[in-house]
C-alpha cells in the first residue's frame, strides 16, 4: 500500500470511512473490518464525534485498547462541528476544546492525528476557531488540522485568518467522484494553489460507482442506494449509461469499475488519500487492491471524456 503526506502525516492511498461502526455495523463486525483494513495496508482511519452517535469512535478506541501496538501504525482522523440539535456555535473555541477531550477519552488516545471542522459554524469567526486548533497543536493533543466542506470563498478566509506562525488547514474534506465534479469549479484550484491536500469522500458515489448497480440488472436487495429516498434518484438512466461506459473502459483494461473510481482519483496530485467506509473485510480488502492501478495521463483523459458534460 503506497502513503502519501498530508500535512507531517503519512496517509495510506486508500483510507477507511468509519461511519458505518455503531450504526450498520455491531463492534464484533468493527473489529472485524479494522483487522482486514490493517491487515490490507490500510492506515488511514477517518471518523467524527457524530458517526453512530459516537459509538464510531467508542469502537475504535477499544480495538486499539485491545493491541495497543495498533496505534503507532494508524492514522486517526476525526471530526467536530457538525450541526445537530441545539448545538450552536460549533466552531466556537469551548466546543473545540470540549470536543477534542471527549473524542479522546473515547478513542482512548492522548492525541488525534487529524482534526477537522466537519462543517463551517457561519456564526464563529474562523480565527476563533483557528486559534482553539492551535492550541490544541501546542498541548500536543493534535498533529494536524483541517476542515471539510468548505468552499473556495471559506478557504481563502481562513488561510488569511491565520496568525503567524500558527497551524493552519493542511486537508480539506468535500464530496468528489468521477460522478460529482463540482470541486473542480473552484474548490480544486483553491486546494492546489494554498498547498493543501484534498481528501474525497463518497468515492463511489454512496455505492453507484461499485459495480453492483448495472443497466438491465436487477438490483442489489439491502444495498445503501436501494429503496432509500436519499440515493435512489442516482439510479436514473443518466447516471446508469455513464456507469455503463466507465465499466466497459475499466473491463477493456483487466478492471472493475470500482478500481477505476479509485484509480482516477489518486491520478490527481493534490489527493493524498480516498476514504471509503465497509461493513465486511471483503469490502475492505477489495478497496484496498483498487490502488494498484495508477492511471496514465491518457487513460485519465480518456475517462473524462466519457463524464465530460455530464453533472448529477
Amino acid at each position: 500500500m503506497r502513503t502519501r503526506p498530508i500535512g507531517s502525516l503519512d496517509a495510506s492511498v486508500v483510507g477507511l470511512g468509519c461511519n458505518n461502526f455503531g450504526g450498520r455495523i455491531d463492534e464484533a463486525a468493527t473489529r472485524a473490518v479494522l483487522d482486514a483494513a490493517l491487515d490490507s495496508g490500510i492506515t488511514f482511519l477517518d471518523t467524527a464525534d457524530i458517526y453512530g452517535d459516537g459509538e464510531s469512535e467508542r469502537f475504535i478506541g477499544r480495538w486499539l485498547r485491545a493491541a495497543p501496538e495498533r496505534r503507532d501504525r494508524v492514522v486517526i482522523t476525526t471530526k467536530f462541528g457538525h450541526p445537530r440539535g441545539g448545538d450552536d456555535r460549533r466552531g466556537h473555541p469551548d466546543h473545540v476544546r470540549r470536543a477534542i477531550d471527549e473524542s479522546l477519552q473515547r478513542l482512548q488516545s492522548d492525541h488525534v492525528d487529524l482534526f477537522l471542522l466537519h462543517r463551517p459554524d457561519p456564526d464563529v469567526p474562523v480565527a476563533d476557531t483557528l486559534g482553539a486548533l492551535g492550541e490544541l497543536v501546542r498541548a500536543g493533543k493534535v498533529r494536524e488540522i483541517g476542515c471539510s466542506d468548505f468552499d473556495a470563498e471559506g478557504l481563502a478566509e481562513a488561510d488569511a485568518a491565520v496568525a503567524s506562525g500558527a497551524p493552519r488547514f493542511v486537508c480539506l474534506q468535500n464530496e468528489y467522484s468521477l460522478l460529482r465534479r463540482e470541486p473542480e469549479a473552484s474548490v480544486l484550484p483553491a486546494v492546489e494553489r494554498l498547498g493543501m491536500a484534498f481528501v474525497p469522500y463518497f468515492p463511489l458515489l454512496s455505492g453507484l460507482l461499485s459495480g453492483k448497480y448495472r443497466k438491465g440488472h436487477p438490483l442489489p436487495e439491502g444495498a445503501r442506494i436501494t429503496g432509500s429516498p436519499r440515493f435512489e434518484p442516482l439510479l436514473d438512466d443518466a447516471h446508469l449509461d455513464r456507469v455503463e461506459a466507465l465499466a466497459t473502459f475499466a473491463e477493456s483494461r483487466g478492471r472493475e469499475l470500482v478500481d477505476l473510481a479509485f484509480a482516477w482519483l489518486l491520478a490527481r496530485a493534490s489527493i493524498p488519500s480516498v476514504i471509503a467506509g465497509a461493513t465486511t473485510p471483503a469490502q475492505i480488502r477489495r478497496n484496498a487492491l483498487a490502488a494498484q492501478w495508477e492511471l496514465d495521463p491518457e487513460e485519465v483523459r480518456a475517462v473524462d471524456a466519457i463524464t465530460a458534460g455530464f453533472r448529477a
